[in-house]
Parts: C-alpha cells; sequence; structure tokens
C-alpha cells in the first residue's frame, strides 16, 4: 500500500527536488499550488504527510489544519522554510520536521527517510485487525476486575466488547492471549472512547519492549497490508543517564515521537523504549526513557558502569519510531530522579540548540561505579 503525501509548494525547483526524491522513497504526491486546495483536499482525502512550503501567505494555516482534520490528524507534517525562520512558531502550529531551503536532493533524502519510517509507523499503529479474544482487567485503583472481549486489535490500543457492563473510567492492567501463542501479555491501558452502549476503546499507555514486540509480530502476521518496516537508523549517543540520553543525528525524530533503541558496546546491549523530549533540526534529539522497572534499571546502571570503564569505546546505536504519542506519556522525572541532569535539562526548555548543547557541555561528569541516583550525564 503505497505512501501519499500532499504537497503545497509554487516552486517549480523545489517541486522538482521532491517529486523525484520521495519517489524514489515510493511516496506518491498530490501536488497543490494554493492554500485553498490544500485545504479542501485535507478534508476530503487521508495522506501519510503534509509537506507545506511556507514560503508563502497561508501555508502555516494549512499545517495548523492538518491537526483538526479528522482523517489527517495524524499525518507527519514537513514544514519548507528559510534558514532564518523562526521554528518555534511552526512547531506550535503542527511541523514536524523541517527542511531548509536551498532544496537539495541529499538533504531532502536525509529528512524524508526519517519521515517515512515515522509515516509507516504511524500507519501501522492505525491499522485494526478484527479478532475475538476473552481480556482480563484489573483496575488499578483498587476496585473489582472485569471481563471482556476485544472486537479488533492495533498497536496502539482494541476496541472491547462490554456486554451490557457500564463504561468504566481510569488506568487498567489488561491481561490477555494472542491467538497462537503460548503466553499472556499485561499492558497498562485507559480508556479513550465510548461507542455503541456496548462498546468502548482501550488507549494502551507504555507498552513494554518486549510486549511491544510480540505484539507487532503477530500484527503483521495477521494484519491483511504486511508493509516491510524501514531498517532502524544509526545516530550517535552522546550523554547517557538512568533517566535520559542524548543522540546526534541528522534528521532528528520530532517532539512526542515514541522511538525504541537498541545500544551495544562490549559485548552488552540495551534495548530501551523512550520519548523524544527535546529536538533540535540537524543536530540531534533528546529522549527520555519511559521504562521504570528494577530489571531496566540495573541494565542501565551496567551499561554506564562498561562506559565509563571503556572511554575509548563508541557504542553503537540504532534508533526506530513508534509513532507519535503526546498525551499517552508523561514526564517519569520523578519515578526516576528528580535530580536527573539530563531529564532538568530537558525542561529547561533553553531558546536554542546552542544554548542546550553549551549546557549539555557543561554539565557533564564522569559518574562512579558505585552511583545510587543516576543523575550523572555519561559523555560516551
Amino acid at each position: 500500500m503505497s505512501l501519499k503525501a500532499l504537497l503545497l509548494c509554487s516552486d517549480e525547483k523545489i517541486v522538482r527536488v521532491l517529486r523525484r526524491t520521495l519517489g524514489d522513497l515510493e511516496i506518491s504526491v498530490d501536488l497543490c499550488g494554493c492554500p485553498d486546495t490544500a485545504l479542501r483536499k485535507l478534508t476530503r482525502q487521508r495522506y501519510e504527510a503534509i509537506i507545506v512550503d511556507c514560503g508563502g501567505d497561508g501555508c502555516t494555516e494549512v499545517l495548523r489544519s492538518a491537526r483538526s482534520a479528522p482523517c489527517n490528524k495524524q499525518a507527519v507534517a514537513v514544514a519548507v522554510v528559510e534558514p532564518a525562520v523562526g521554528l518555534k512558531a511552526l512547531f506550535e502550529v503542527g511541523a514536524h520536521f523541517v527542511l531548509y531551503k536551498p532544496v537539495s536532493s541529499e538533504r531532502a533524502k536525509s529528512s524524508f527517510r526519517a519521515a517515512r519510517a515515522l509515516m509507516k509507523s504511524e500507519r501501522r499503529r492505525n491499522t485494526r485487525v478484527p479478532v475475538q479474544i476473552p481480556v482480563v482487567m484489573r483496575n488499578l485503583q483498587g476496585g473489582a476486575n472485569m471481563k471482556v472481549s476485544t472486537v479488533d486489535l492495533s498497536e496502539g490500543g482494541m476496541a472491547v466488547q462490554l456486554a451490557g457492563k457500564p463504561h468504566p473510567l481510569g488506568r487498567w492492567q489488561i491481561v490477555f492471549t494472542l491467538p497462537g501463542t503460548q503466553s499472556s501479555l499485561e499492558i497498562p491501558a485507559e480508556f479513550a472512547w465510548a461507542g455503541t452502549q456496548s462498546q468502548a476503546g482501550l488507549r494502551f499507555q507504555q507498552v513494554s519492549p518486549q510486549a511491544g514486540q510480540r505484539l507487532r509480530e503477530w500484527l503483521k502476521q495477521n494484519s491483511p497490508d504486511v508493509e516491510q518496516d524501514d531498517p532502524p537508523i544509526r545516530c550517535q549517543l552522546t550523554d547517557l543517564s538512568l533517566g535520559a540520553c542524548y543522540l546526534e543525528i541528522s534528521s532528528p525524530f520530532p517532539v512526542s515521537t515514541l522511538v525504541v533503541l537498541c545500544i551495544r558496546v562490549a559485548g552488552v546491549e540495551l534495548r530501551a523504549q523512550g520519548i523524544v523530549r527535546v529536538m533540535h533540526p540537524d543536530k540531534g534529539m533528546g529522549v527520555e526513557f519511559t521504562q521504570t522497572t528494577p530489571e531496566h534499571r540495573a541494565t542501565l546502571e551496567k551499561f554506564l558502569q562498561v562506559l565509563n570503564e571503556n572511554h575509548g569505546l563508541l557504542p553503537e546505536l540504532m534508533v526506530e519510531p513508534e509513532g507519535l504519542d503526546a498525551e499517552s506519556y508523561k514526564s517519569t522525572v520523578h519515578a526516576v530522579d528528580s535530580e536527573d541532569p539530563l531529564l532538568q535539562l530537558f525542561s529547561a526548555k533553553l531558546s536554542t540548540a546552542e544554548a542546550f548543547h553549551d549546557a549539555l557541555r557543561n554539565q557533564r561528569t564522569v559518574p562512579s561505579a558505585g552511583s545510587q541516583t543516576g543523575a550523572t550525564a555519561a559523555h560516551a
């Protein structure tokens, strides 16, 4: 199933470069020459990406409107801008990626490889597979358990049949076994929507990498629209704490992107799930870990120790997106350590990338092997 992008641009040179680049990446282009045409199409057709040349009047309104269009609010938005344009306003109206002018084939390919990986993950997360399996729901606020059955299942959640039960609220731990598998999955979830009197939707919360991988593999095997994922993207780890890390990458993912990291060094492998908290175009991104289990913490402590004992080793790091999810993952800084320097820096909201990287360099110290807080950033 082909990916499709809406392109709002009247510059013929930019259009030629983007048509060629997107064609090589198997992304079809629906070209619009004016904002009014683009706005009409956004309300009637579904796109995986919205690409807007922000040099004309009304163009940023297209980015803002894409967020409110029901069929395109999850589309990946790319703003094409002059280097001098302030980025904060673009991100506030809905841009996820920024492509600077003059637009070259090399720069466009780099940006759209990352964008395509996110486009695929978003579409995959929202693909629902019809299936009926029993689910046990345990109330996390101490209420009674309940049993329901699924209507359909996706990476991001499930629709369930309540069989006359009232629509419950709050957070739940759901337990179910995928058809054809032996062991059950346990995933935190919350009620996201109420459909008919007997149906409701559950949104998954903080799915562990292991459970997420099992769920993705089952959905791929049972989805009518199987699509090959893009390979993970290689980047460089520069800073690491027990709560977060900073990665150098030419085309970083936007803030609120859920990502899976695989880091290897000296025979030790760390696989972790996180959410992008800060992003600096063409430079890098800061990722907060979303797991706070003792096992995850123990692995991180071991990894930090290996880095501190082998300063000459360069970790191998691969990252892949799992989708955009701004609401489901609140900051876990209180659960990890309120003094974690990277998490504090992420929440400082420094105005420029230069200010952020100056602060990052100033806070770098070498943690001791016996550090209990994991609050010291390790420069890799």
